[in-house]
């Protein structure tokens, strides 16, 4: 058979790919269920935090998608403490079924109308619940995938980390906007809501079937065998990797803070400029969707190139783009021209993302490489996922629209800083 080869370790190239699409899969599902809530906070706002202004309803169901960023860091040092220790299979199936039992759960909650502030403080535990379980997902999912990925192919085949956690965003907006299309407008606030949340149940089932049948990380099982693992890895790398930590945490808030702008804000933004919520839903998914099937291209730029110049040029992109993709949202008068403009803005966030997972995995040897990207991208998505919230809040308290340009000026700049004096990691292998 085929075969890539790892230090002391010779490993199937089916294994390598079965490892890429257990993970790629199970980050999928990770945020589907997690951006569920984020189509549906125009719908879940009133019915979790009533208020007279609809307003203030957004914002309230805002803050509590971004509060959920704020245990991730827990969630990551769990998680990954399990996963450098236990092993990453053993991690990865536990993330998956915690994160599916939450949704589940938020399918079900009652509303703030049949039991009151119960029903708020419900929402926030489960969202929190969710934060917990996503912190530990996708630093594992990078992890698992590049220790069995060939040499000179982890940009290609992490590129499906990427492409799970996107296609999730566009498979939460598919099933919303078909929800909407089927479920009466009336009803939609009655159970329609609960759907999307409940379907959860069914998809985490097939994706832990997946992730069950995967065999260990190669690197880890040497851990185990030479007895090199550490006690307390997330804090063996603050001591040891700190710069790596910090670097990994500045990446993800500039990928986080623009991407987020595609998989969350745009619904919002457009279905307040008055599209409709069903017709954002349909063309957010498509454009996510189609934005995808780019990644791996992406992928194989970052092994060819490596990380640094694909990761410069998406930045400065950015940068470059931000005020005229806002003006053209605004002055679109159909769909069409939204799509047109929306698929741009995507395709670019595969060339500040895809690069960001295998260069995190780089830069650690393999006794803390879970924990040392938990901790930073998990440090760095509390900035870059209150992306969604912050663009909110900068349109109302400047009544302009185009306002959260700002926001992607400053995240492009953090992403610039940490690159600029990054050495080449592409064609070296795996730290063991």
């Amino acid at each position: 058979m085929t075969t890539a080869q790892h230090p002391e370790k010779t490993i199937s190239l089916r294994s390598a790919r079965r490892a890429s699409l257990a993970g790629g899969v199970g980050t999928l599902i990770e945020y589907y269920d997690f951006s569920v809530y984020g189509f549906l906070t125009l719908t879940i706002g009133p019915l979790f935090f009533p208020s007279e202004n609809p307003t203030v309803s957004t914002l309230s169901a805002l803050a509590v998608f971004a509060s959920s960023y704020l245990i991730r860091p827990l969630g990551g040092w769990f998680f990954s403490r399990l996963g450098d220790r236990r092993g990453r299979r053993t991690a990865l199936v536990a993330t998956i079924v915690m994160m599916g039992a939450a949704c589940g759960v938020m399918g079900l909650l009652p509303t703030y109308g049949q039991v009151g502030v119960a029903a708020t403080i419900a929402i926030i535990v489960v969202r929190l619940a969710q934060g917990f379980a996503a912190g530990g997902e996708i630093g594992g999912a990078a992890t698992y995938i590049a220790e069995l990925a060939p040499p000179g192919k982890r940009g290609f085949y992490g590129s499906t980390v990427s492409m799970g956690s996107t296609l999730g965003f566009a498979v939460a907006a598919g099933v919303v906007g078909l929800v909407r299309l089927l479920v009466p407008a009336d009803q939609m606030a009655t159970w329609g809501w609960r759907i999307p949340f409940l379907l959860s149940l069914v998809l985490t089932v097939v994706c832990l079937q997946a992730r069950l049948r995967v065999e260990e990380s190669p690197q880890f099982q040497e851990l185990k065998e030479k007895a090199a693992i550490v006690r307390s890895p997330m804090l063996a790398a603050l001591r040891s990797h700190p710069l790596s930590v910090a670097r990994v945490a500045g990446l993800a808030i500039a990928f986080n803070g623009t991407g987020y702008f595609g998989v969350a804000y745009f619904a919002i933004f457009l279905q307040e400029e008055g599209f409709s919520a069903t017709g954002v839903a349909w063309t957010s998914a498509l454009c996510i969707a189609l934005a995808t099937f780019t990644y791996p291209w992406a992928g194989k730029l970052t092994d060819r190139y490596d990380r640094k110049p694909i990761l410069l040029a998406s930045y400065i992109i950015f940068a470059v783009i931000a005020w005229p993709v806002f003006a053209l949202l605004i002055a679109a008068t159909n769909l069409w021209a939204v799509g047109a403009v929306y698929l741009v803005f995507m395709f670019f966030t595969g060339w500040a993302q895809v690069p960001t997972w295998p260069l995190a995995t780089e830069l650690f040897p393999a006794n803390v490489r879970y924990s040392g990207i938990a901790i930073g991208y998990n440090l760095g998505v509390i900035i870059g996922g209150i992306t969604p919230l912050v663009a909110a809040a900068l349109v109302a308290g400047t009544g302009s629209r185009t306002s959260p340009v700002y926001w992607i000026l400053a995240v492009t700049l953090i992403g610039v800083i940490t690159v600029a004096r990054l050495p080449k990691t592409a064609s070296k292998p795996l730290p063991a």
